[in-house]
């Protein structure tokens, strides 16, 4: 060979050398499927490890909060059936959950309810001595009490009560509304069909004259607003109409800026001498045509 050509190759074997380089490896899957292999093993392990939920075991479980508030609701449910049937007497937690067939319930549920659910409920009050009962919307408990409360209402002024309120408060309320036919008066409310009770005021009743009851039964102004029922009546000749109802607030009117140019007034000083006229050029003072030096 060359000599030539073999030096340059010992000189570039050197330079390679010389300079560093790095290698790059080759990836060991397996230990990745190693840990991948552990990690699928003890999630199954733990999986296994927690209980499964089965009819034999599911009351005693506490982390459902649904199971919690069906217990709650089947209390609530419960004392106001008893409310209803008249039986006001108080009940401790024990004997609620005996009457309501719950007492498999965990120590957890016990607690919550003692503690937190029963407490901060609206529908029932807790007494001093640690038991509870229904807590109704009125304190009614006859129909002599229920007709108070209607009359009240009346006289104050506020309004009627729901139906559902009176046969959520009062015992045995059907037999009570039978015997208060003739004293209640029933409305229905149009938005949602509700009925509202109102005391029947046999004082406040009117005589009033079959002919004006046909008139106003036979008057339809459903569709009609007040300025189309206004025009009506001025076309009948009737001006009744004008000093009735909602007046529009008239607007003050603003004083326009006044364009005249003002006027300067002149000093009022000496105004005992205005008939005297004094010249200073010969020392004389004119009043009322003599002159005085």
């Amino acid at each position: 060979m060359d000599p030539a050509l073999l030096r340059e190759r010992e000189a570039f074997k050197k330079k390679a050398l010389a300079t560093p380089s790095i290698e790059k490896k080759k990836r060991d899957d397996t230990q990745f499927k190693d840990e991948s292999k552990k990690s699928k093993s003890k999630s199954s392990s733990s999986a296994n490890a927690q209980p499964k939920i089965d009819a034999t075991n599911y009351k005693t479980m506490t982390g459902s909060s649904s199971y919690r508030f069906g217990v709650l609701a089947r209390i609530v449910r419960h004392m106001r059936a008893r409310h209803q049937d008249g039986d006001d007497h108080p009940l401790t937690l024990d004997e609620v959950l005996d009457e309501t067939n719950q007492l498999d319930v965990g120590n957890k549920v016990k607690q919550w309810l003692q503690t937190e659910a029963l407490q901060n409920n609206p529908k029932i009050e807790c007494t001093p001595d640690g038991k509870y009962i229904f807590k109704a919307v009125y304190k009614i408990k006859d129909k002599k009490s229920l007709l108070r409360l209607l009359k009240q209402h009346d006289l104050k002024g506020l309004g009627g009560i729901l139906l559902e309120d009176v046969q959520e408060s009062l015992p045995h309320c059907d037999r009570a509304l039978k015997h208060l036919a003739q004293e209640i008066l029933y409305i229905t409310r149009p938005t949602d069909k509700k009925k509202i009770l109102f005391y029947n005021d046999k004082t406040a009743k009117l005589d009033v004259d079959e002919e004006f009851v046909k008139l106003w039964r036979a008057t339809a102004v459903d569709a009609m607003d007040d300025a189309k029922i206004e025009e009506y009546l001025e076309k009948q000749g009737i001006k009744s109409m004008q000093d009735h109802g909602p007046r529009k607030p008239i607007a003050p009117k603003r004083k326009k800026a006044s364009q005249k140019r003002r006027q300067f007034k002149k000093p009022r000083d000496n105004e005992h001498l205005a008939d005297v006229l004094e010249t200073y050029e010969d020392n004389t003072l004119t009043q009322k045509g003599v002159s005085i030096k």
